[in-house]
């Protein structure tokens, strides 16, 4: 438990919210990594509510998925062996959107003749380099899988 709590302050820490960090955390320390409402809501003593809420955040951050408990109608929250992998792969939803929401507001601030509107493409262009590279670091991280 001190695991799940520290890892859970430091994803707080660096803006994740407390809940999901917890749950996030709750997650990758269980030896299967698969946990349903009930057991997340027990291990970390928290309402159902909360983790109802938690979970769909982290679904839709894409760093859980919810599959269906075989023979019975409850959801198994899981989170994968290599999340981190999974996690630079879907850059573009993270990225992607911050940097067309940038995009769409070059020409609300004036264009790019404008020191707002050269500030504004120089963030586009940077989360575009980003994505780039995170593609290009993911793709490195499977051929050294490929090795091992």
């Amino acid at each position: 438990m001190q695991f799940v709590e520290r890892l859970g302050s430091t994803l707080t820490a660096l803006g994740m919210q407390r809940v999901p960090s917890r749950v996030f955390a709750a997650l990758m320390a269980d030896e299967d990594g698969r946990m349903t409402s009930a057991e997340l809501a027990s291990a970390l003593r928290l309402s159902p509510a909360s983790i109802s809420g938690a979970v769909r955040y982290l679904a839709q951050m894409r760093m859980i998925h919810r599959e269906r408990e075989v023979g019975t109608r409850r959801d198994v929250y899981v989170i994968a062996d290599d999340q981190w992998h999974d996690t630079l792969l879907n850059t573009d939803q993270v990225y992607g959107r911050l940097a067309a929401a940038f995009a769409d507001g070059i020409s609300v601030v004036g264009g790019t003749d404008t020191s707002a509107g050269r500030r504004v493409r120089t963030s586009v262009e940077f989360l575009e380099f980003i994505i780039k590279e995170m593609s290009g670091i993911a793709d490195r991280w499977e051929q050294r899988g490929a090795r091992s």
